[in-house]
């Protein structure tokens, strides 16, 4: 495999690219370190990649990079590059979400068009549901997306079809439901959450926290991301859900019990764009891509507080 890694510095593009590497893949990785969150977290995710002399990192964005050079001798795009977050996709920051969801998705794909690939994979996202779907969600389903971000999601979604349909490139989309662990982005729940925890802090909780998630495990993303590359059907979208499906108020229980220390509690408003429920149905990735979570949540939980503790000592 000679893949090309989009995001390769965020989250799951730094443990999918690890895997690879891994696996014996030649890997080229994208990364314009967007502004999101701090670019020494990002840095820190690629110390290692740096170092392996099967990986090659482009710092660019999409649309600047020289797509037909990279994309000479690749067999696999792993297209995991976005502007992330619900919360900040409205208003006049919903351009960033346009230019870097959607206008590079279609950069990407229109630099693919020819090119004799076996795979490109596009990561999505639950968001891409809203809150009409009845659980569990279903591919099937029909969409209706509640914030900005879900939009644009849904958008490249789109796109990735069209593309395959018009012009035959083989895009798998995956639609991810809330992955933690180890990298977690800063503003996600968990990190926040484990971080109070740890700081002594209150919690911030949006909402009555009956909310639930189906939360997925980044080992057991990044599994399902190669598996598509190997074997997603191309035009086809499958749910990547851990299948541990819980309150959040259940999570914070969890989470005292995983680090031992108390959970202070601080309520706020819901957040416009926040979905109340999630829940993948994923028997369509079950069955064509051999897809089974592997990770329960507390093993998961347990992870992600060992890398805060250790990240923390070494600063």
């Amino acid at each position: 495999m000679n893949a090309l890694i989009t995001g390769v510095a965020g989250f799951i593009g730094s443990h999918l690219a690890e895997r690879l590497l891994a696996e014996g893949a030649q890997v080229t990785g994208i990364d314009c370190f967007t502004d999101y969150y701090p670019r020494p977290l990002k840095e820190a995710n690629l110390a290692g990649l740096r170092r392996h002399p099967r990986f090659r990192f482009i710092e660019s964005t999409i649309q600047a990079a020289p797509l037909a050079e990279i994309l000479t001798g690749t067999t696999h795009v792993f297209h995991l590059a976005a502007q992330a977050g619900v919360r900040k996709s409205w208003g006049r920051d919903f351009q960033v979400y346009t230019v870097n969801n959607v206008e590079a998705t279609q950069v990407l794909l229109e630099a693919c068009v020819g090119q004799p690939l076996e795979r490109l994979v596009y990561a999505s996202s639950s968001s891409v549901y809203g809150d009409n779907a009845p659980l569990p969600m279903r591919e099937t389903m029909h969409l209706q997306p509640v914030s900005p971000y879900g939009v644009t999601k849904l958008a490249a979604e789109l796109l990735c079809y069209l593309y395959y349909a018009n012009h035959g490139v083989p895009a798998v989309s995956l639609r991810y439901f809330t992955v933690y662990g180890p990298r977690q982005r800063p503003d996600m729940a968990f990190n926040r959450f484990l971080r109070a925890v740890v700081a002594g802090q209150p919690i911030a909780l949006y909402g009555d926290g009956e909310q639930t998630r189906d939360f997925t495990f980044v080992a057991d993303a990044v599994a399902a991301t190669l598996a598509a590359g190997l074997r997603g059907v191309p035009g086809h979208v499958y749910n990547i859900g851990g299948g541990a499906r819980i309150s959040l108020n259940g999570v914070l229980a969890l989470i005292g019990q995983v680090t031992g220390r108390p959970v202070t509690i601080t309520r706020e408003s819901t957040q416009k764009g926040d979905m109340r429920d999630t829940y993948a149905d994923t028997s369509l990735a079950r069955a064509e891509l051999g897809f089974i979570p592997s990770v329960s949540l507390e093993q998961g939980l347990a992870a992600e507080y060992r890398w805060l503790l250790d990240t923390a000592a070494g600063a």
